[in-house]
């Protein structure tokens, strides 16, 4: 949680801002944190950030395009050197709320916000800690669909059940939650449309800045017609990819270890049901395009595991939680990535 001096200083950050850019990570925490936030001051632009792991310079042009007074960075656990000495070269001030363990050094004029700082450290969901900041009661059914997509049940879940019985069962479990119950599948819809085509991702934007409620978002309407009509390609995809992953875990051990290939990267979305369909064991999916293999692990210790695995690996990069992280490698290294994984093992 953040302490109320924190909670305070965001919302004079988000005072001051005229035209905020909110830049954040391309899933559902990311995504749900900027609404939250952009519907709490009524203005502002979303930027989500597909660079892995880390916010570089390239997306500082946005900033020039968007005409843009103020920065927030939302749920990235890195950010480049060369997109803070842009924003301090133009005397922007940068404001970042995070839950990942720190990596870099931060830039002192940095207004930096992340409770594993604090004295009583925890990693909540960072749109837990913008619902902290907007409070705005219309808006927490935004906010129970970023807390459970991070796997995390806020205390406000049980509110939401009384008001939304039809979307949700009575579970302490957020895997559960996710892949059993309505407000669960609309989350899935949203996730998938991330991965749409910009115009379409900019229209879901814009209908979700102006949303009321979750029964908006499964509605027939031309508002959602992009959103409904991308869920059922990717799902039919995703399924597809799933019962292959499945098979594997059946025969599989300790590991299960997972790649595919394709215009379509799902291999967070796989890791996490996987996680939850095989809890003892690590799970590890690996994407394949051009030259680099986007891998999601998933797992006891998977931060510490993949970090060591590519210590002698060019190009390589990761990051994420203790449990569940992301690397990304050369497809001619990844023989080599999950034979170290397995030594380590």
């Amino acid at each position: 949680m953040l302490t109320k001096k924190q909670i305070e200083d965001i919302k004079q950050h988000l005072e001051k801002s005229q035209n905020p850019a909110f830049f954040f990570d391309n899933d559902l925490d990311g995504l749900c944190s900027f609404l939250l936030l952009r519907r709490y001051i009524d203005r502002g632009v979303g930027v989500p950030v597909k660079s892995f792991p880390e916010l570089n310079e390239s997306y500082f042009r946005k900033v020039h395009e968007l005409k843009c007074d103020y920065i927030f960075i939302l749920d990235k656990p890195r950010v480049s050197e060369g997109f803070f000495k842009l924003a301090w070269e133009e005397n922007i001030p940068v404001v970042w709320i995070d839950h990942h363990q720190i990596e870099d050094k931060i830039p002192e004029w940095v207004a930096y916000f992340n409770p594993l700082l604090n004295k009583n450290k925890n990693s909540e969901p960072v749109t837990r800690l913008c619902f902290q900041v907007s409070e705005k009661k219309e808006d927490f059914w935004i906010a129970v669909i970023g807390c459970i997509s991070d796997f995390y049940i806020p205390k406000f879940y049980p509110v939401f059940r009384k008001q939304y019985p039809e979307l949700t069962v009575d579970s302490e479990n957020p895997f559960e939650i996710l892949y059993s119950s309505e407000i669960g599948r609309i989350a899935r819809m949203l996730d998938f449309a991330l991965k749409d085509r910009t115009s379409n991702v900019i229209k879901t934007l814009k209908f979700l800045i102006s949303a009321r409620t979750p029964m908006e978002v499964v509605e027939e309407n031309p508002k959602t017609y992009h959103i409904r009509k991308h869920f059922e390609f990717v799902d039919k995809r995703y399924n597809n990819l799933l019962s292959k992953a499945l098979e594997v875990g059946v025969k599989s051990k300790r590991v299960l270890f997972f790649q595919y290939g394709g215009d379509l990267s799902l291999s967070a979305d796989l890791a996490n049901e996987l996680s939850f369909k095989f809890p003892t064991k690590l799970i590890v999916i690996a994407y394949l395009k051009d030259v680099k293999a986007n891998i999601s692990v998933r797992g006891e210790r998977a931060k510490e595991l993949t970090l060591k695995a590519i210590q002698n690996l060019e190009d390589a990069t990761g990051g994420g939680h203790e449990n569940a992280t992301g690397v990304r490698v050369l497809i001619e290294d990844l023989p080599k990535f999950k034979d170290n994984l397995m030594k380590l093992i």
